[in-house]
């Protein structure tokens, strides 16, 4: 089914339905008549997101009374002021918080009824623009839902337009950097033409999706799901489902998708569980030679499966943890991966070729090791993580898996980046007072040689790098923000420009190529 598309708006949106000024003061029954027609019956989302925990993530009720109350710019969330009660408003919002009570279910057929073409939609030739394709950026405006396509070599927009409520995991390229595929937290896979400037389609592949994965070679885009227990694969070229793998370990345990990644050297996807002990490899070359789909390694004495052999497309490998693992770091060639583990005290070294764990890395303070980036030094090829709960940088030795050092910083910290050109390791202070800091580190002292802050009490946050590494895009995270470029070798603001809330900025040549430095 196709239909036209609708700009995405967040929470409570439907017409009155002859409630009258007056609404009732029962919230399922508000629901049901302000905003059901919207976002669906069952809150589970249409034109508008899904409005459940899941979805809703951290936003308190009164973020979410805020809105309902004074409805959202740009968008078509009304303000809801003048037609429910202040009393009616704060129920509302603590309804659409608590949970469905039921396990909601996402079929092939639903995902396929979900689509939505757009009709305006003309392929390029070209680009339509004037700029580097291979140095552009990507900028998600979280502040009002929108993306900023950006010249990386004069820092100038290009377009800015609309996307899904809560885009999260980042967008990814396709291998020639033409289109760009978004993901929201309720499940939306967006694909957009960046020559052209224009949508293409999109899909709900999920109802809570944590985030996406590209194939090596572009044609195969994963979701990983939480709700419901799914590894969706669907088609890049038209967002059809390939296939769905339900979520179970090997002795039938359900559990959420926490993440998807690809490993690119080895043509294959890397999928975490939440909940189970095990991660999956999934072959994303048709010619993949056989495997095992029971486990490669177990700990459990006396257990060896060796269950039905897959080979091709899609085959999937398991591998045996000790406990589940989260927030994934990979090796440059993908032979090791490093995960942190659920109490958030140590790293965990999964060796991918022979399919267990072969070390431990005593690092305390919930390493972010998705933010985590990797560099030569002194002949030794090591990697650095912020802590999310503690004030240091953690650099380890990838050869021994040893901590070679650890830098004080002003606070917990969340990203932190790199580029192969620059002698600089750029990493915010995320969490606590000092969130408007900026460390700027020296890749081969490890000391901080810099200490920057963009605007006094505003949080400065996530860097990404251009092209030739020669500059560094910071974000003032903030609704009335910026991002703000830096000569990255005079550490001097050269240009910023006013966004609002901008959470991340990607560019394509790094993300296309796998730039040290860059998050993969």
């Amino acid at each position: 089914m196709k239909r036209r598309i609708v700009t995405s708006s967040f929470i409570l949106i439907a017409a009155l339905l002859g409630l009258g000024a007056k609404a009732r003061s029962e919230p399922a029954t508000i629901y049901a008549g302000q905003c059901a027609s919207c976002h669906g019956e069952t809150r589970l989302g249409g034109t508008g997101p899904a409005l459940i925990p899941e979805t809703l993530g951290r936003m308190k009720a009164d973020a979410i009374a805020d809105t309902i109350r004074n409805g959202r710019v740009q968008t078509q969330m009304p303000a809801f002021a003048e037609t429910l009660s202040p009393e009616d408003i704060e129920a509302l919002a603590a309804y659409v918080k608590s949970p469905l009570g039921f396990a909601p279910q996402w079929s092939e057929a639903d995902i396929a009824a979900s689509r939505i073409d757009n009709p305006d939609y003309r392929p390029a030739n070209k680009p339509l623009f004037a700029a580097d394709p291979m140095n552009l950026f990507i900028v998600v405006e979280t502040g009002d839902h929108h993306a900023t396509l950006l010249d990386g070599d004069r820092f100038e927009p290009i377009a800015r337009f609309p996307t899904r409520f809560a885009l999260h995991g980042g967008p990814k390229y396709s291998p020639d950097g033409r289109f760009v595929y978004f993901m929201s937290r309720d499940g939306w896979v967006t694909k957009y033409d960046i020559w052209s400037m224009q949508q293409v389609a999109e899909v709900r592949a999920g109802l809570n999706s944590r985030n996406i994965a590209l194939s090596r070679d572009g044609r195969h885009i994963a979701v990983a799901n939480y709700l419901p227990n799914t590894l969706v694969i669907l088609s890049a070229q038209d967002l059809s489902v390939e296939r769905i793998f339900e979520a179970v370990d090997a002795k039938g345990a359900p559990s959420r998708v926490s993440a998807v990644y690809q490993a690119r050297p080895r043509d294959s996807f890397i999928v975490a569980l939440k909940d189970a002990p095990e991660l999956w490899e999934i072959a994303t070359d048709p010619d993949a030679k056989p495997v095992h789909t029971g486990f490669v390694h177990s700990f459990e004495k006396g257990m060896e499966e060796a269950l039905a052999v897959e080979k091709g497309l899609f085959a999937r490998r398991r591998i045996a943890l000790s406990a589940p693992l989260d927030d994934f770091f990979f090796s440059p060639d993908y032979s090791n991966l490093i995960g942190s583990s659920r109490d958030g005290d140590r790293g965990v070294v999964v060796n991918l070729h022979v399919g267990r764990e072969i070390a431990e890395i005593p690092l305390p303070g919930l390493p972010h090791l998705g933010s985590g980036i990797s560099w030569m030094w002194q002949g030794r090829r090591v990697m650095a993580t912020p802590h999310l709960k503690e004030a240091r940088i953690s650099i380890i030795a990838m050869d021994d898996w040893s901590v070679v050092k650890t830098i004080p910083t002003f606070g917990p910290g969340f990203f932190m980046r790199s580029h192969d050109n620059s002698e600089h390791v750029w990493a915010d202070v995320f969490f606590g007072p000092n969130r408007d800091v900026m460390h700027v580190i020296d890749k081969q002292t490890l000391e901080i040689v810099a200490t920057l802050r963009p605007e006094p009490g505003k949080t400065a946050a996530h860097v990404e790098f251009d092209r030739n590494g020669r500059h560094a895009l910071v974000s003032l995270w903030e609704d009335d923000g910026a991002l703000i470029v830096y000569d990255d070798k005079t550490l001097k603001e050269i240009k910023r420009l006013p966004m609002r809330k901008p959470s991340g900025k990607y560019n394509v040549w790094n993300k296309i190529n796998f730039e040290d430095g860059t998050s993969h």
